[in-house]
Formats: C-alpha cells, structure tokens, sequence
C-alpha cells in the first residue's frame, strides 16, 4: 500500500506540471513512427515518445532535465561560455543514460540483479521483465558518474601523443581533425582525387535500423542542446529518408514489390557513397571497407555497389571481433569476424569476360583460401564469409563478367549477380568442411544427412537465418520447404530463421521411430538411436543399435564423429556441455566406439596477429 500511495503521488505531481512543462516544449510528444525497429510502438499504445515512460519516469526524466538546465544556467556565469557548452555537452548525455535505464523500456538483468538498459537488442519491442530505477536519488548520481569516469578516459587518450611516430614538427592528428555532419553522397567540399585513404564503417544491410533507434535518444538531447548546436537538431526526428538501410518498412505501404524497393534503395543509396569515394581517391589510394553480415543478399549488395561504384576489391581480411565462448553463441548463430575489404580504382575495360571461364578459378581460390583462413582459427558461418572477398576480389577486377543468361527484352547477355559467385564459394567450403569434420576421411552420406552436418558447422548453433538454411539446401541439390522441413523435419520454422529439431521432435513412423526396420536417410537412424538412449536408457538403446547393425557400420561411426567435431563443445558454468546432443552422442561414444575421440573442449578465441601490431612499442616498429 505504501508503494501504491508513492507512485499514485507521483502521477498527480505528473499531472500539475504537465501543462506546463508540455507549453514550454519539455515533453517529448514526438511521434514514435512504427518501423522495423519500432514495430511495437502502436500495438502497446506507444504512439508518442513521452509514451515509452511510465508516469513517474516520465516526472523524473522531465525533472532531471529541468534540474540540469538551471544549473548550467548558474554554471555558465561562473565558468564561462566556453567550458559551459562543453559542461552542458556531458550533462546531455547523462541525461540520455538516465533514460536508457529509465522507461518502458527497461528491463530485470536477472544474472547480475541489476536493471538493465533499453537497448539489449536492436530493436523497441516490448520488454517483459520490466524494472524501475530509484530516480529521485540513485540514478542521477549514477549516471553522472558514469559520464565523468568516461570523459576522465578520454581525456586521458587525449593527451600529448609519443612525438617520435609523429616527428617533432608534425601537427597532432587531433589538431586537424574536421568533422562533417552530411550525406556521404556528397561531399563537394573535398577536391577529386585528393585523398589517399578512405576506411569506412558502413551500414550492414538490415542489421540496424539507427535512425528509428537515435529517436530514442533525440528527442532528449534536442530539448538540452537544440539552441547549442541548432545544426544537429532542425529536424523534429532523426533524418531517416537518406539512411542508407534495407529497411522494408519505409515501403510498408506500396504493394507487394516492397522487399525488393527496399533492397535497391539500399544498393542506390551505398553505390552513390561509393561513387563519391571512387571520385575523392586518389590514382593511387586505397578504400578500406569493413563489413559483417551473415546473409549472402548483403555481399551481393555490398559487391553489386563497389563494382558499380568503378572499384576492384584487391584482397579481405577476417578479424575476430566477438567472443565465441558464450551461451548466446552456443544457442544462436551469430558471425563473430569482420571482414576488412582493401579495394582499388578499377582500371577501366572494353573487353568484358564470360562466367564460364571464370568458375574453375573461383572454385580453386574459395577452397585455398578456405582452408588457409581454417588454420588461422576461423571456423562456422564465419569460414564461409571470410571466403567471400577473395571471391569478389576475382569478379571485380575482371568486371564486367557476363553470364550465359540473355536479357529477355535486348537479347544481350546479362552481367553476373556477385551472389552466384558467392554460392559457388560456399559448395567449395561445404567440401572442405566436410572432410575436416571426418579427419581427412572421405564418406559419402545421403543429401539430407550431409544437410544436418554442414548446419550445425557452418552456423554452430540451433538457430540461424532461414535464407542461409535454403542456400545450403541449395548447395547440396535440396528443397529447403518441401525436404528438410516438411518432409524431413529436420527445422522448424520461425519468424526469420529455422530452429533445428531434437531427435524426440523428428519422431514420425518410419522417419526417427524405434520399430523401424530401415532408414533412408542415415541421419534418422543416428537420431532414433539418441532419442532411444534419451527416453529409455543405455540398455534400450544397445538393443537397437544391435538389431539395426550401427554398432559396426562405419558410415553410422562416421557420422558420431562428424557430429561430434560440428556441434558447440561450450560448456556452463556446471562443468556439464551446454548443447544435449553432445552429451548423447558422447555418452553413445562410451558405449558404442570407444576408440573414437572425445568431444574436443572449446577453444578460447586466439590472439590475431595483427593484434600485435599495437602491442608493439616504438622500437619494434622502427
């Protein structure tokens, strides 16, 4: 009763000031526009920014911010214009930490008993372990902590710079750094072929929607540095039209093509980057573009702009940038490697160059490089990706590669789609894995089988993108929806992405049944005999193993193996694997083949060597 009386206090203390407050433009009533990212908004009632906030958030965040401004009023006069901008700067962004942590959107972080932030995910959906920071005292000294601590490190980096990697009459790259904030476009203030460097960070396809998500944030920093930097701010949100994004729901309302106009505004919005970068570089520069997706429609967009935009890609580089030792990466494919595409002036050609002569190179350099990036710790979705740059790198300074394929209206041959490279990349890949996972050993297994396999050793986890799902049932000559998933069971559907199914799930008569006395497809056998081994125990399961002559069958073994090397080994915290089907198949291997290796326990991720470069000090460089 207490708690209700406070919180009933608190809306009618919201409903004195809001009049007020909403006349003098305190009040985000901004309207939150459903999107991609935003999709929820309307479906809760969210139509307005100040939505996102229970009633008494919303007093605290519109407190704080009135708090704010009058001390940086009294603030300014003592410690001048100069260092008031900059105090007012910081405090801004205290105050979007305060509403990270402070409105619907917040949540229980239940491991470390803590609440967390909004933005846990890309994305505004719905929270639903929802939790209330104490705002009236802890979270305004929280935050301006965390701001300080912040500012204090950067400051910090900030300071004088070793003279010897700069010389002693060399001005500190921090003294000539400009900043402009306009469409990469154009970009008319800088000279053609004036810039020898160019490394760019771009948007990656669908991943984030940023303009949707920077609306949370906006419309606080609007109202606290609006009339400071009047430039960021002279829109009522943030700018979404020019984004370059594969983003389906700007073109919600235009039909069925909306999936493929959002594909080509992406691809028109990143080749006129691209176009603008190839005018800006010098003869003799280099682009530097880094990218991580794991759908093949992304490389072909990104190759389809930087061909088109005039450039060749002259060589890739895979750099781990995520952890692969987490429960997320064991449950939830996730790439854990950035592509870093080096990328030249294409010098310009009359003679175009047919497909059919390009395959056989393609083939050979997605298998060297394959498995050169295997030794060098890159493995799952990721050894895929990492081929997909020196395969571009073949197309690109080739361009332009015509197909067999004829334009239906000219009759002229139709250049090649980057993508169809891309998918001959994976075949070579899918070979090479598939004899890795057998030790050097070739065994032939059925389509569906091999399907299985080459999932769990590609995307090392359960679920992964439905589209890649198909490309792999591509690859070995299958349907993806008539034969894995209807017919098979082998995945199950969800929205965006396929989940694989536990042995117990596939159990269908003649598919994974115990009565059975054959299997088509080698892959139902093994997984009749786990969910055997599961439901009924060890001494069940040797019966069927004995009755269908696995325990002697060295495709069956094979398999065991295979599996055993593709699924994640990660194990939690209890000592125990994570994934059941290894601790099945680990428990069969003790039964069944005990001279077959042990599940090998998962690496931690390695220590690039380009890491090294700045660990080394000044000495080892010269």
């Amino acid at each position: 009763p207490g708690d209700e009386a406070a919180y009933q206090r608190a809306v009618e203390e919201l409903q004195r000031h809001l009049p007020a407050w909403e006349a003098a433009g305190l009040v985000p009533t901004e309207p939150r526009r459903e999107g991609r990212a935003d999709w929820a908004a309307e479906i809760y009632g969210a139509t307005r920014w100040c939505d996102t906030y229970a009633p008494r958030q919303l007093l605290s965040m519109v407190t704080l911010v009135e708090c704010v401004n009058e001390t940086l009023s009294e603030a300014r006069l003592e410690i001048g214009d100069k260092r008031g901008r900059a105090l007012r700067l910081m405090l801004s962004i205290a105050v979007d930490k305060a509403a990270n942590y402070n409105s619907k959107q917040a949540s229980w972080h239940s491991g470390r008993q803590v609440v967390g932030p909004a933005f846990q995910r890309h994305d505004l959906s719905m929270r639903w372990s929802f939790s209330e920071f104490d705002a009236s005292r802890s979270l305004p000294s929280w935050v301006l902590h965390q701001v300080t601590d912040a500012v204090n490190a950067i400051a910090n980096l900030a300071k004088e710079l070793n003279p010897g990697l700069f010389g002693q009459n060399v001005v500190r790259p921090v003294d000539r750094l400009s900043i402009a904030n306009r469409p990469a476009q154009s970009l008319p203030d800088i000279k053609s072929k004036t810039v020898r460097c160019i490394v760019v960070d771009p948007p990656y396809y669908d991943n984030v929607m940023y303009s949707e998500l920077s609306n949370y944030f906006y419309v606080w920093l609007k109202r606290m540095l609006g009339e400071e930097f009047p430039e960021f701010f002279s829109t009522e949100l943030a700018n979404e039209d020019e984004e370059a994004v594969m983003n389906v729901a700007r073109f919600r309302h235009v039909g069925r093509n909306r999936v493929e106009l959002a594909i080509a505004d992406y691809e028109n919005k990143m080749r006129a980057c691209f176009q603008e970068m190839h005018r800006i570089l010098a003869d003799n520069g280099v682009l530097t573009v880094m990218f991580t997706h794991k759908r093949v429609e992304a490389w072909d967009t990104l190759g389809s702009s930087l061909i088109g935009a005039g450039f060749r890609i002259d060589a890739s580089w895979p750099v781990h940038t995520e952890s692969e030792h987490s429960l997320h990466q064991a449950k939830k494919n996730a790439a854990a490697s950035t592509i870093l595409l080096v990328c030249r002036k294409r010098p310009k050609t009359t003679e175009p160059v047919w497909w059919d002569d390009l395959k056989a190179r393609v083939r050979q350099t997605a298998r060297e490089k394959a498995a050169e990036f295997e030794q060098q710790g890159i493995k799952g979705v990721d050894l895929y990706i990492s081929t997909f740059g020196p395969v571009l790198s073949i197309i690109s300074e080739s361009w332009p590669v015509l197909t067999s394929e004829t334009d239906p209206k000219t009759g002229d041959p139709l250049p090649l789609k980057p993508g169809d490279a891309l998918d001959l990349a994976r075949e070579e890949v899918i070979n090479l894995r598939k004899q890795g996972l057998l030790l050097g050993r070739t065994v032939e297994f059925d389509p569906l089988t091999d399907w299985y396999l080459m999932a769990w050793d590609a995307f090392r986890a359960e679920e992964f993108p439905a589209d890649e799902a198909r490309k792999l049932a591509l690859a070995l000559g299958l349907d993806l929806e008539r034969d894995v998933i209807r017919e098979k069971k082998l995945v199950r559907k969800k929205s965006g992405t396929v989940v694989l199914c536990q042995p117990s799930e596939r159990r269908k008569r003649n598919m994974v049944d115990p009565d059975a006395e054959s299997f088509p497809h080698l892959i139902d056998a093994l997984h009749t005999a786990m969910m055997i081994y599961d439901e009924e125990g060890s001494k069940a399961c040797q019966v069927f193993i004995d009755r269908q002559g696995l325990r002697h069958d060295g495709r069956t073994k094979a398999l065991a193996q295979a599996m055993m090397e593709a699924i994640p080994t990660t194990r939690g915290k209890d000592g125990k694997f994570l994934r059941p089907e290894i601790i099945t198949l680990d428990a069969m291997r003790v039964l069944f083949w005990d001279d077959l290796p042990a599940p090998k326990e998962e690496e931690p991720a390695r220590i690039d060597p380009q890491r090294k470069l700045f660990d080394m000090d000044l000495e080892e460089l010269e």
